[in-house]
């Protein structure tokens, strides 16, 4: 299937993502608990300068302004019967955005219609039916579609049952996409996948994704080593690496990421020494980074595959011992944090 991202694919090397939704977003005035997806009717302008500082910092791939925007995420906030109301916006702003060369310079951008989790457990481990998950996912897909978006882009997902749905409903749309997992600190999603199982499950699909990889989790060096796992499981996939800024922390009432623009400029290019094309930030990652990124990206060669010794060197230490496969797989599962969050 050719499209716009793959259309760009074919002409370069690797391409840099935006950074964080959320944690912009509240630097910009939304509250804890508010749904950032009714800022696409509510807020527009400010969702418009997300996307541009993101593209001026360099961002050749922005994610629209829709992670919770399946019914029952936005359920939560008694906006269900505005999925597509909310989601065509969402899609909208990030293609005027994307679509106006005052802010582009002419160089083209890819609008990706962010997915995230439903929020519930699907079948046979919780109560969502697989075919529920389908439909919801297909009814935001649509939207999304509908508002211009090139690509969807799930993310953020942590069980084979919600990857097999998004992936499903994709097909239904015809819809190109590509999927991120979130790994935590035992190299697993918090439903137990590894980055090798990853990486085979989505080469099993009768309509693969696009591009896969990691996004969120515990920081850099852990993102690095899953991503590592799946070029080394994949060697052929196009590998999107897209990690958090740092390490929260809680300072005066805020939650502050502690990584710096020259922490995410190593990990960018150790990334793409790994065999990651697509890369970008997660929470804490604001326009400073990604600029940073970009910089590094194209001033400094192209170096060999990393050893775990110089991402630990360069980005800072892994949280667990291993990645989570291997002998030593079962190694931290009993202490995985469940949790069920939004991406920053």
């Amino acid at each position: 299937m050719t499209n716009a991202l793959t259309r760009l694919l074919q002409e370069r090397d690797w391409l840099l993502l935006d950074g964080a939704t959320g944690t912009n977003l509240f630097a910009a005035g939304l509250m804890s608990g508010d749904a950032p997806e009714l800022w696409n009717v509510d807020q527009p302008d400010k969702i418009r300068a997300l996307h541009r500082g993101f593209i001026e910092a360099g961002s050749d791939l922005i994610l629209t302004n829709s992670f919770g925007g399946s019914r029952y995420r936005l359920k939560l906030h008694e906006a269900q019967a505005r999925v597509r109301e909310l989601n065509i916006a969402a899609a909208g702003l990030g293609r005027e955005c994307a679509d106006d060369r005052a802010v582009t310079g002419g160089r083209p951008v890819i609008v990706a219609g962010s997915v995230g989790p439903t929020g519930e457990i699907l079948e046979p481990v919780g109560t969502l039916a697989h075919t529920d998950a389908v439909d919801a996912f297909e009814e935001q897909i649509a939207a999304l579609l509908e508002g211009g978006a090139d690509v969807i882009w799930a993310e953020t997902m942590s069980s084979v049952e919600e990857f097999r749905a998004v992936a499903e409903a994709a097909a239904n749309q015809d819809a190109p996409f590509c999927a991120t997992l979130s790994f935590d600190t035992a190299g697993r999603t918090m439903m137990g996948v590894t980055s090798e199982a990853y990486a085979a499950l989505a080469a099993s699909l009768p309509n693969p994704p696009i591009a896969i990889g990691a996004n969120c989790g515990t920081g850099a060096p852990d993102l690095l080593r899953t991503v590592m796992g799946i070029t080394g499981a994949a060697p052929e996939a196009v590998v999107i690496a897209k990690a958090n800024a740092g390490i929260p922390k809680y300072i005066d009432g805020h939650i502050h990421y502690d990584g710096t623009p020259e922490l995410m400029a190593d990990y960018a290019c150790l990334a793409r020494d790994a065999g990651v094309r697509l890369i970008g930030g997660c929470c804490g990652s604001m326009p400073p980074h990604i600029r940073a990124m970009r910089a590094a990206l194209e001033d400094r060669p192209r170096g060999s595959r990393p050893g775990l010794d110089e991402i630990r060197a360069s980005v800072g230490d892994f949280t667990s011992t291993h990645d989570g496969t291997g002998d030593a797989a079962a190694e931290g599962a009993s202490g995985r944090n469940r949790r069920g969050r939004r991406r920053g």
